[in-house]
C-alpha cells in the first residue's frame, strides 16, 4: 500500500480504476434510442428481404423471359445457387440500409442539438 492506502483492482498501490478516470458519458441505451436503431434495423431487414425476394422471383420464375445461354450449377443446382445470392443481396441491402438510416438520424440529432 502506498501512502493514500489506495490500491488498484489489481492489487498495485496506485493504480486507478480506469472507470472512475472516465467522464460522465450518457448510457448506450439512450444513444441507440436517439439514432432509432432498432427501427432503422427492422426497416432494413425488411427492404433488404423485399429486394431480395423480387430479384429471386424474377430469376427463378423468368419473369423477363428465359435467361440466355446456359450454365450448370454444380451441387446446389440453379435455384439453390440465386437462393444463397438473394441471401447475400438481402443481408447487405439490410445493412446499406440500417447504416444510411442511422448516419441521417445521427446528422439531424447534432443538428437539432443545443449549441
Amino acid at each position: 500500500m502506498d501512502a493514500g492506502g489506495e490500491t488498484g483492482a489489481d492489487g498495485r498501490a496506485g493504480a486507478a480504476d480506469p472507470a472512475d478516470a472516465r467522464p460522465d458519458r450518457p448510457p448506450i441505451a439512450g444513444l441507440l434510442e436517439t439514432l432509432s436503431v432498432k427501427r432503422n434495423a427492422v426497416v432494413g431487414v425488411g427492404v433488404g428481404v423485399a429486394l431480395a425476394t423480387t430479384v429471386y422471383l424474377v430469376r427463378a420464375l423468368e419473369l423477363l423471359g428465359p435467361v440466355g445461354g446456359t450454365r450448370s450449377y454444380p451441387v446446389l443446382g440453379a435455384d439453390g445457387f440465386f437462393l444463397l445470392l438473394a441471401v447475400v443481396l438481402a443481408s447487405a441491402t439490410a445493412l446499406f440500409v440500417a447504416s444510411v438510416l442511422t448516419v441521417v438520424a445521427a446528422v439531424r440529432a447534432l443538428r437539432a442539438a443545443p449549441e
